[in-house]
């Protein structure tokens, strides 16, 4: 119970300043004289240190020791953040967010997650699996909500403090490297049980479970690529130029975009435990995608805020039962490996699409990425459901869902 707390309140810290870097990202940059292009680079450059850094510790993290391993990826994170203070060229910023894995899509998808994930389920049985997935997912999202209203602080700070512009945006990157310290001393308290039994010795996946991550890996990794092109700041970047909203209404609006986000992860985990993790995933995926596409069309900043929040209702409801799915289906043993496959892909496509993203916003319209990563997740949902419609977690085969 204890390491469960840990964990979950490591990830709270690290999804505040997610969330307050999210948003903040690529307006920050764009006071710095970047292009839309520039900060794609950026976002990709941070993106590709996190793919990096979650391949070492997919093969090395139980070896090298998972907490150990946490606390270097947390303090490599917050020296990044520090970093990027002082860092105003684009190729020492491109260094800075690759080496700190500087995260611009919002939610917390870095390499932490692959040794956290395969730490929790030890911590319940089996029939409590989903659910605390959710209530982790669920912490995230609350912290993701209170980063985005964190958000703003650059804007009260002008108002109430006269304070320059970049001046204020640096204060809010500061705040972002502290919360990410604090959040790698939490792993100092972890216990023992942390690590695995089979440190010792490199994990073999066995046939079936190597056939399984072979086929989910590659449909995950056609959905980061569809996730790589929505990421928050993106989406923030989207807003500000579309709508010419401020700082202060985009960060309300991710602040009610990740409330949704929470309250959909408790929604998964009752949904699921009646039709079943797969359908749960497919079903409300695949309307939030539709949503999504219509955000450009709004006629103004109000109508496109709707649509957007329906859609956060939804698109979060896949990842507690991802998650919970993926080490069902795998043993044990094999989990930190499996979880590490599975976020690596995800990462790698995250890293990828932006470059693109950046270049089709300045260069075809503004809303390319919107299209494209809508419609890549549609045809996710669907190659997802044909493949694993029957491959069934132990606690779902003895019903007939």
């Amino acid at each position: 119970m204890n390491d469960r707390r840990l964990l979950n309140g490591a990830a709270f810290l690290r999804a505040l300043a997610t969330g307050l870097m999210g948003v903040l990202l690529g307006i920050y940059l764009d006071h710095l004289v970047f292009t839309a292009a520039d900060i794609g680079l950026v976002i990709g450059s941070g993106l590709t240190g996190a793919a990096f850094s979650t391949v070492i510790v997919t093969f090395l993290g139980d070896r090298l020791g998972r907490r150990r391993s946490l606390l270097v990826l947390g303090l490599a994170a917050a020296a990044g953040g520090f970093a990027l203070l002082v860092a105003d060229r684009l190729l020492v910023v491109c260094a800075v967010a690759f080496l700190g894995m500087v995260n611009g899509m919002g939610r917390d998808r870095g390499a932490a997650l692959v040794l956290e994930q395969a730490i929790l389920p030890a911590t319940v049985v089996p029939e409590r699996r989903t659910r605390a997935f959710a209530w982790y997912n669920v912490l995230q999202d609350v912290g993701h909500a209170l980063g985005g209203a964190l958000a703003a602080m650059p804007a009260l700070l002008r108002e109430t403090a006269g304070m320059e512009t970049l001046a204020s945006f640096r204060v809010a990157v500061a705040v972002y490297a502290g919360l990410l310290l604090l959040s790698a001393l939490s792993y100092l308290r972890l216990s023992p049980t942390a690590e695995t039994r089979t440190a010792a010795k490199p994990v073999r996946l066995t046939p079936g479970s190597r056939h399984v991550l072979r086929k989910i890996a590659g449909l995950f990794a056609l959905d980061s690529v569809a996730g790589g092109f929505l990421g928050t700041a993106l989406l923030a970047y989207f807003f500000y130029h579309r709508f010419g909203t401020g700082e202060t209404g985009i960060a309300i609006l991710f602040l009610l975009a990740r409330a949704a986000n929470a309250l959909s992860h408790l929604a998964a985990a009752w949904l699921a435990a009646r039709i079943g993790l797969v359908n749960t995933m497919v079903y409300t995926h695949i309307p939030s995608s539709i949503l999504l596409m219509a955000v450009p069309f709004a006629p103004s900043f109000a109508v496109a805020a709707m649509l957007f929040l329906l859609r956060e209702s939804l698109v979060e409801m896949d990842v507690p039962t991802r998650q919970s799915y993926v080490m069902a289906i795998v043993q044990p043993e094999e989990r930190t490996l499996a979880s590490g496959v599975t976020n690596l892909v995800r990462m790698g496509g995250w890293a990828v699409a932006p470059f693109f993203a950046g270049f089709l916003m300045q260069g075809l319209a503004l809303a390319t990425p919107l299209f494209i990563g809508a419609g890549l997740k549609i045809v996710y949902d669907v190659a997802l459901y044909r493949s694993f419609r029957h491959l069934k977690p132990p606690e779902e085969r003895s019903l007939a869902i």
